[in-house]
């Protein structure tokens, strides 16, 4: 009842309520960034320390983003059950019990323990992204919703650049290259006692991480950010719609298929490059930077859509040169060859371009999400939680990723972002126009 009377409708925020929820909102957006993309680190990280494939190394980002596809439909009732600002209390606090299973994890070596955190960090993260999604979208008028995504997106990514570089910085030593080709000279109790002691570097920082997940959760559930009745928004923004369930919204659908695609194409840029530049014989202290390269370009991207969003180009054609550009480059990445310097590092193209996909990948979540959830009505919470379910593309396709590069190699394996593209350009010029199954 007392959540009730407290909700306002967007209509009625004023514009200091407006910047006050934004900044709030970027702050969360920031907080997935940081947790998200430490992902690529950990990647390689546990694949040295616990012995692993390509393929079992990506089950780092599996069980982070399969929570996305089984947990997105629940937290959507769950926010309507407790309230926007305590469903992302909880979030947090889920996040938290993450967080602190890494300790003992890291105590018995155990990968499928650190899966269990891993799941938990992302359950966390899928009910504060059904919360902040919708919200950032119906904030303002719908042809300027690319434009605060792009925003969002800045605040995500900036974490995305430092996340790496700060958990690098903190578990690897200058002396850890000599450690790491030594290894397979070791018998088996020498290798076993250098790999727990490696691996029992993240109990600090994970314990740290899981206070202050804990901290932000109590701060949102007393901060100034309102609570939002999108039930009226839905309504006078959306509009009302006579139809009867969410799958008779093709264009919804479609565009939760194109996030699903998008999402992967993106984690595999970010989550495999180390591992790339690993093949060429650069060493993981100096590789651990890749990442950040990438996503330094996608803040690019996102400064140029912001510039250009609504005055001068639409949302949509911003989207359309996104996904040519990244077909464009997931090409060169697999054709093109040779050695260059860039950034002082001695590097084949193939992985600038690599790089690249950053770029091309920037604009291209705030393009699809106006376009799925447009005239949704009533809908558009259960709509928004479909699109979020899309997330666990970041589960499935790095695993595809992995498979490949071990059948063929890491090269070759890039293969699969070419039809994820392909269907995105389907999507961006075809597929969001269609409103109805029949043709």
């Amino acid at each position: 009842m007392n959540k009730k009377a407290a909700a306002v409708t967007v209509s009625s925020l004023t514009g200091r309520d407006t910047s006050i929820s934004l900044f709030i909102i970027g702050m969360l957006f920031f907080i997935f960034g940081f947790v998200s993309w430490v992902n690529a680190i950990l990647i390689p990280y546990f694949k040295i320390a616990c012995e692993l494939t390509n393929f079992q190394s990506y089950l780092v980002a599996f069980a982070f983003y399969i929570s996305y596809f089984i947990v997105s439909v629940p937290a959507s009732y769950l926010l309507k059950a407790v309230g926007f600002k305590k469903g992302i209390m909880f979030g947090f606090f889920t996040m938290a019990i993450g967080a602190f299973i890494f300790i003992p994890a890291a105590y018995v070596r155990m990968y499928e323990v650190f899966l269990l955190g891993l799941f938990s960090l992302g359950t966390g993260l899928a009910i504060l992204q059904t919360a902040a999604n919708p919200f950032v979208t119906i904030l303002g008028p719908k042809e300027s919703a690319a434009r605060r995504i792009g925003i969002m997106g800045i605040c995500n990514k900036g974490a995305g650049i430092l996340a790496p570089l700060i958990f690098a910085a903190i578990i690897l030593r200058p002396t850890d290259t000599e450690l790491f080709k030594s290894l397979p000279l070791m018998n088996e109790i020498e290798k076993n006692a250098a790999l727990d002691e490696l691996i029992r570097r993240v109990i600090w920082p994970y314990f740290i991480v899981g206070i202050v997940l804990t901290g932000l959760g109590l701060f949102v559930r007393y901060s100034p950010l309102p609570e939002i009745n999108t039930d009226e928004d839905d309504k006078a923004v959306h509009g009302e719609s006579a139809r009867k369930n969410i799958f008779q919204f093709p264009h919804l659908i479609l565009g939760a298929i194109a996030i699903f695609l998008h999402v992967g194409t993106q984690v595999i840029a970010i989550d495999t490059i180390i591992n790339y530049a690993g093949s060429f014989g650069i060493s993981l202290l100096e590789a651990k930077t890749f990442p950040s390269y990438t996503l330094a370009a996608t803040i690019c991207g996102y400064l140029t859509g912001i510039a250009l969003i609504p005055k001068i180009l639409s949302q949509l054609t911003v989207l359309r040169i996104c996904v040519i550009l990244g077909l464009c480059f997931s090409l060169l990445t697999i054709y093109a060859k040779g050695s260059i310097q860039v950034l002082g590092h001695q590097a084949d193209v193939s992985i600038w371009f690599l790089v690249l996909l950053g770029l091309a990948n920037s604009m291209v979540w705030a393009g699809i999400w106006p376009l799925a959830l447009d005239g949704l009505g009533r809908f558009t919470k259960l709509g928004a939680s479909v699109m979020i379910m899309g997330l666990c593309g970041n589960a499935l396709l790095p695993l595809v990723y992995g498979y490949f590069a071990d059948v063929f190699n890491l090269r070759s394996a890039y293969w699969v972002l070419v039809p994820c593209y392909l269907y995105l350009m389907f999507y961006s010029f075809r597929g969001y126009r269609l409103k109805r199954w029949s043709l």
